[in-house]
């Protein structure tokens, strides 16, 4: 393994243990962000560069912007974990994962620093010049695993990636008063909803019924993409919200 990051953006290469070849010869055309949840950058460089955690991720942004790759891009990083986005299972195989320092849900979640998003930006847009990744599939962990993981979470600036290029992303529609479609509920509206989260890449059964499942994708639809409020009910402004990515996505594909 040669010792010179993927990236010329990288200034600390730092090999992780946790690393294997691709399966099935799959290459990278996912890419998932994370927040650390850590207290520390140092202490997330450590953890994810130990054989113990069992976990490694291919790049980690510090809070000043700083970039340490740990997993050449060309191979498989363990930092999906369980998970599922467009019919797929195995998405450490198609990813490529990126750390970003933040103290998380768990330790006081803060805003993400100015000089870390402009190194995250400029760190995505690299991997994009190198890789077919479309822009649907630049996702958060929480889209991949909801109700099991809340990052990068709802103070993340995805619109700033999307006008860099980076993810797809549209205004999201104005709150309103109603609760909307919730726990409880049943019905061709509530499978018109999970049929439109389904297009969109979640992993939601059609049940056309409103369980925790469905509650806990609708959570993570609105960390990335309404985060205004982040209740898990399918408001008119999370749904209007979603109709209008799935129009964004489908003139693209036309």
């Amino acid at each position: 393994m040669t010792a010179a990051p993927d990236s010329a953006l990288a200034t600390l290469w730092c090999p992780a243990p946790n690393r294997e070849p691709r399966r099935d010869g799959r290459v990278a055309d996912l890419l998932v962000l994370h927040y650390t949840g850590m207290e520390s950058a140092e202490a997330a460089l450590d953890w994810l560069t130990r054989e113990e955690s069992k976990v490694s991720c291919h790049y980690l942004v510090d809070e000043e912007g700083r970039i340490a790759q740990m997993v050449r891009e060309s191979e498989r990083a363990w930092h999906a974990g369980q998970s599922l986005w467009a019919g797929e299972t195995d998405l450490n195989s198609c990813s490529i994962g990126i750390e970003i320092h933040n103290p998380g849900h768990e330790f006081g979640y803060v805003e993400f620093p100015d000089a870390q998003m402009q190194a995250v930006e400029a760190l995505c847009l690299d991997i994009l010049s190198r890789h077919p990744i479309r822009p649907e599939r630049v996702v958060a962990h929480s889209d991949i695993a909801p109700g099991r993981k809340r990052d990068p979470g709802e103070k993340f600036d995805w619109a700033r990636l999307a006008r860099a290029g980076v993810g797809r992303w549209v205004a999201p529609a104005p709150l309103g008063e109603d609760q909307g479609l919730g726990p409880g509920d049943e019905g061709p509206n509530v499978l018109k909803l999970q049929q439109d989260l389904a297009a969109l890449g979640y992993g939601i059964e059609l049940t056309s019924t409103y369980g925790t499942g469905l509650e806990k994708v609708v959570e993570a639809f609105q960390r990335h993409f309404r985060q205004e409020r982040v209740n898990g009910y399918a408001d008119a402004s999370t749904r209007d919200t979603l109709a209008r990515l799935i129009a964004a996505k489908q003139s693209r594909v036309a």
